[in-house]
């Protein structure tokens, strides 16, 4: 039934496998079995743009990150993404970012950076799997206690969803919106990871929020759409599990963690729950970090 999910995820990979020397249509249509014609049409069905369009928005988007986190030559970055001179790449990257290479490569600003396209996800996988019996084996939650100092979180906050997939199904661009904080990376608040979900409390009903934690003192540019809030220092309980198979088990994992985060009495460790003028977090990197809930606590006492 996803079978063209799982192809076209293939072609998407083999692009990121070497954003400069893209494989031809032709190669990889015969990989697939298929003709390049139905490649190319699968491929925008379920990505919504052309693969020319996704591979050109993926090389200018690395190209970016490079001019911003590198003293590269510009022209050795035009060159290292297969563009034929240093001219053409600043055409592509104005059209693509309405900046000049040099002028953003002085100063930083948000820019809409193409992100990676996922159309093979675990509830894909799930389908594949779903006459094979297979048993998981999953540890259990830790709990641990970590410290955030006080920083600003720059993101979004929709107090009408309580959920991911809701978030971006209520007029929120997944690409857009994640394209534009992966610009903004390098301002990462230090020691945390990058990109953030989590859960706001306003009027006692549970929000969304997703965005990227940076400095307290953090006096740049606010993308257009988004806002700035201070977060105050806390401790937080940590509801945790390492690193697994995104694929095969994702589902698994967070609910595992979950159960644990909504229900644990931080009495037991004494704490109690530190959410009205802070926010929980969520960070969900499986492969990388794996996955955890953030709950700010106080001291009891």
């Amino acid at each position: 039934m996803y079978e063209w999910n799982e192809m076209v995820q293939l072609m998407v990979d083999w692009i990121e496998g070497d954003l400069a020397a893209v494989p031809s249509l032709i190669k990889m249509s015969e990989q697939l079995g298929y003709s390049p014609y139905y490649c190319t049409k699968q491929f925008h069905s379920l990505t919504g743009v052309t693969l020319r369009d996704y591979a050109w928005m993926r090389r200018i988007s690395r190209a970016a990150l490079e001019l911003r986190d590198t003293d590269a030559r510009i022209l050795d970055i035009a060159v290292k993404f297969g563009f034929s001179s240093q001219e053409a790449f600043s055409r592509a990257f104005v059209k693509a970012f309405q900046i000049t290479p040099h002028v953003y490569r002085k100063a930083p600003r948000p820019i809409p950076l193409a992100i990676r396209a996922e159309v093979f996800s675990p509830y894909h996988y799930l389908i594949k799997e779903r006459d094979k019996m297979r048993q998981v084996h999953l540890q259990e939650a830790e709990i641990k206690i970590e410290r955030i100092p006080a920083h600003k979180f720059i993101g979004i906050w929709d107090a009408d969803v309580d959920n991911y997939g809701q978030f971006w199904e209520h007029g929120h661009d997944c690409d857009e919106v994640s394209g534009t904080l992966e610009s903004m990376s390098h301002h990462t608040l230090p020691g945390q990871i990058g990109q953030t979900a989590g859960w706001f409390y306003q009027n006692g009903q549970k929000g969304y929020l997703y965005g990227i934690p940076v400095a307290a003192d953090y006096a740049g540019e606010i993308p257009e759409g988004m806002e700035a809030r201070e977060i105050p220092e806390s401790e937080y309980l940590v509801f945790f599990h390492p690193p697994f198979d995104y694929l095969k088990d994702n589902g698994e994992v967070m609910q595992t963690v979950e159960q644990v985060a909504w229900n644990y009495d931080p009495k037991t460790m004494g704490y109690t729950w530190d959410e009205d003028t802070k926010q929980d977090y969520q960070r969900h990197f499986p492969e990388g970090y794996g996955y955890a809930v953030l709950r700010p606590v106080k001291k009891l006492g």
